[in-house]
């Protein structure tokens, strides 16, 4: 009963009821309207008329345009407005003006142009053009002088980071999705506080949706009090508006500016398995040491000031200010940032780059599998061509609407020669790309419309590091504790489930 009376009045109700009274209001107003204006239906379809015409010919993807289609085609008198109110991710000039100053940021990164150079001169041309890319529209370079380490579990990042954060002696950076008192947060809060308390500049940043009901109220006050600084990203207020959608959904910690963790884990329980949620949890994690953890340190501080509404010198932070030992050349290394406000969808290109070049395989793991019909068609002519595609998803799911529009692809997918499994002991929240033992993507990205298009994320795209055997080992043990869906089970799906998929599917986008 205290734990309902708490419900009741937690942030997520109030925040859920105020919104659904703009929506009744909005309704209501539209039909008092329609009393007082014998014209109103027909402006509303000339509305719905110039919605439909701007969806067709903005830079959306098509997905996203037909789930804003059906419903203006089926409800013209509410949906030209609803769109042209919640549907146009705009930017207000304030907004601009700030965004502006973070890809300017991002512009100054000073990456050792020999490594682009040398990946032109010496290797394969493939991987140049795809480092050139990520280059050119995340402006984040490649780099040499890094050692990576592929973490296969929540468990091993886990002891990896407490252990690094341990040693840290000049600054800390959290960047979270989610983040959950418990276990896992409370062992490195303690860290946090002992280093803020030596003087070190230790900074957390927290997605206000992603931990919404995680967090208690005060937290970032807490955080404040104990001289750890904090940074709550994009309040979530009670007012409707497309940019609620935009999420920080990076995980980044960096220490003194020459180790860095990105990946699929957030700081919560069920990551290390010390909860069990939707049975046995497998995620990933990527961790650096070297030149190349400076683009993960101007991608925490881009979004920090940005949100903040400073501007600082970053100069201070400069990794090799602190980086005592340059650890040998293995590969090159490229930490890149995508973000959903520069109508460049960068992820989904380096994942499609990878696709459309695999020679031998690909194999991918993602917990959702929600694709552009580019991307349907990228996997589905790869394995035409012969080349071996595999792709992990959950079995256990956390959303059960969001696995329907998933195993809506497997079909599909499966006539053509994909191959898909299932991760049988629960829920698999990796996000990783192997391909043809030279290429390697570990990251927050999704394959899932949000990651894709809403959300700012960040990935460490490599070729030829010595982490890249590991993940394609892990992707190898993953496969033994899954189960590959046949074209015969896709085909025995009961026509109403069908149907239901099919329905969520075209929705999928504004999920």
């Amino acid at each position: 009963m205290k734990k309902l009376f708490q419900f009741r009045f937690h942030r997520t109700v109030i925040v859920a009821l105020l919104l659904l009274l703009q929506i009744l209001l909005l309704v209501e107003m539209i039909l008092s309207f329609r009393n007082y204006f014998v014209s109103f239906y027909g402006i509303s379809i000339l509305i719905s008329l110039a919605a439909s015409l701007s969806i067709i010919n903005n830079k959306s993807d098509p997905a996203y345009k037909i789930a804003w289609l059906v419903p203006i085609l089926l409800f013209p008198l509410f949906g030209g407005l609803f769109y042209l109110m919640f549907g146009i991710n705009r930017l207000t000039r304030r907004q601009k003006r700030k965004m502006a100053i973070v890809n300017a940021n991002f512009e100054k990164i000073d990456g050792p142009a020999s490594a682009m150079e040398q990946l032109r001169r010496e290797e394969e041309p493939q991987a140049a053009l795809q480092a050139q890319y990520i280059c050119n529209y995340a402006h984040c370079p490649p780099y040499r002088n890094t050692a990576t380490k592929y973490l296969a579990s929540g468990e091993e990042k886990f002891e990896c980071m407490v252990e690094a954060l341990k040693k840290a002696e000049h600054y800390i950076f959290l960047e979270y999705f989610i983040i959950e008192e418990g276990v896992m947060w409370n062992a490195i809060l303690d860290i946090l506080k002992e280093k803020a308390a030596q003087g070190l500049d230790v900074r957390v940043m927290y997605d206000d949706v992603g931990s919404l009901m995680t967090l208690p109220a005060g937290f970032g006050r807490a955080l404040e009090a104990a001289g750890i600084s904090c940074c709550v990203f994009n309040p979530f207020v009670p007012i409707l508006s497309m940019q609620l959608n935009n999420r920080d959904h990076r995980k980044i910690c960096v220490i003194d500016g020459h180790t860095g963790f990105t990946g699929g884990i957030n700081l919560a329980d069920e990551y290390i398995n010390a909860v069990e949620k939707h049975g046995h949890w497998k995620d990933t994690a990527i961790m650096l040491k070297g030149e190349a953890v400076w683009s993960l340190t101007v991608t925490f501080l881009s979004l920090w000031d940005f949100s903040k509404g400073i501007s600082e010198d970053y100069s201070q932070f400069f990794s090799a200010r602190y980086l005592r030992e340059i650890p040998e050349a293995q590969g090159y290394v490229q930490p890149f940032t995508d973000s959903p406000l520069d109508d460049e969808s960068v992820g989904e290109t380096v994942y499609l780059n990878m696709v459309n070049k695999a020679e031998r395989y690909v194999y991918i793991t993602t917990p959702y599998l929600i694709i552009s019909s580019e991307m349907v068609t990228a996997l589905k002519n790869a394995a035409k061509s012969g080349v071996d595609v595999r792709i992990i998803t959950p079995h256990i799911a956390d959303k059960w609407f969001v696995h329907a529009v998933t195993r809506a692809y497997y079909e599909a997918l499966t006539e053509a020669g994909v191959k898909i499994y299932e991760y049988t002991p629960g829920f698999i929240h990796a996000k990783t790309f192997v391909v043809d033992d030279r290429y390697g993507v570990v990251g927050t990205i999704n394959l899932d419309y949000r990651s894709l298009y809403l959300h700012f994320e960040c990935a460490v795209w490599m070729y030829n590091t010595a982490s890249i055997p590991d993940i394609y080992q892990d992707f190898l043990k993953t496969l033994e504790k899954s189960q590959e869906v046949t074209l015969e089970e896709c085909r025995k799906v009961k026509w109403y489930r069908k149907l239901g998929r099919s329905i969520l599917r075209v929705f999928a986008p504004l999920m």
